[in-house]
């Protein structure tokens, strides 16, 4: 079976992506070593591949293990809410070294096993990466350089397929978290589950290898 390597797979949108490509696919679970990895992994009898993205030395050496990959999904981000004024340089050198740079250092690091098999790289994104909201300052821009990112990729390498997912708001732990900052009541049925937007990335990869998606914006159906 082809090969997919998720980051961010120990939970959320993550972990979904991992079981909705688990039957069509050898997995490799990337993520910060955690319990809930752990058991994400367990759950799907897949391994676990140790990944700090804010740490390029380990990416390069993790990387060079793989010979072929048919699939990166990069899922893993942070976020740090708050308005222009509220924000700290620190937060948004933290909020681009995990979403843009760690997203690049990967990518590069993998690109000759992406070669190699003419592999899909897809990009989890977010509405923010599309439209700025208020108090999402750091974070909608380190998406909008996300999708840059992506874009230059599919052009700059035409061997391999690259998509861009803008998911809507969804029911994970950093959708409360901003839920919170916003002082608001959370309700999980506002937003998308994790298994939709996971079945999303599975039809997406699941095109026939004649076409490429570039993007795909879903969004909750209230």
């Amino acid at each position: 079976m082809p090969t997919a390597l998720i980051t961010g797979a120990s939970g959320g949108i993550g972990s979904a992506i991992a079981a909705a490509l688990a039957p069509t696919h050898t997995l490799l679970l990337a993520g910060r070593p955690s319990p809930r990895l752990d058991e994400v992994a367990e759950r799907l009898g897949a391994p676990t591949w140790p990944l700090d993205l804010t740490d390029l030395d380990s990416i390069e050496s993790s990387a060079e293990v793989l010979a072929e990959l048919d699939v990166l999904v990069h899922n893993a981000g942070v976020i740090f809410p708050g308005r222009v004024s509220e924000s700290a340089v620190e937060q948004w050198r933290a909020s681009f070294e995990v979403n843009v740079v760690g997203a690049v250092a990967l990518t590069l690091a993998l690109l000759p096993a992406l070669r190699a098999a003419r592999g899909h790289v897809v990009f989890i994104n977010s509405g923010a990466g599309r439209n700025v909201s208020a108090g999402m300052a750091s974070y909608s821009a380190s998406k909008f350089a996300l999708r840059a990112f992506a874009d230059s990729l599919r052009a700059d390498e035409p061997s391999l397929r690259v998509t861009s997912v803008f998911p809507g708001r969804t029911d994970t732990d950093m959708q409360r978290e901003l839920v919170a900052y916003e002082g608001g009541e959370y309700d999980p049925s506002r937003f998308l589950r994790p298994e939709t937007v996971a079945q999303v990335v599975a039809s997406v990869v699941a095109t026939p290898p004649d076409g490429v998606v570039h993007e795909v914006v879903v969004r909750p159906y209230w």
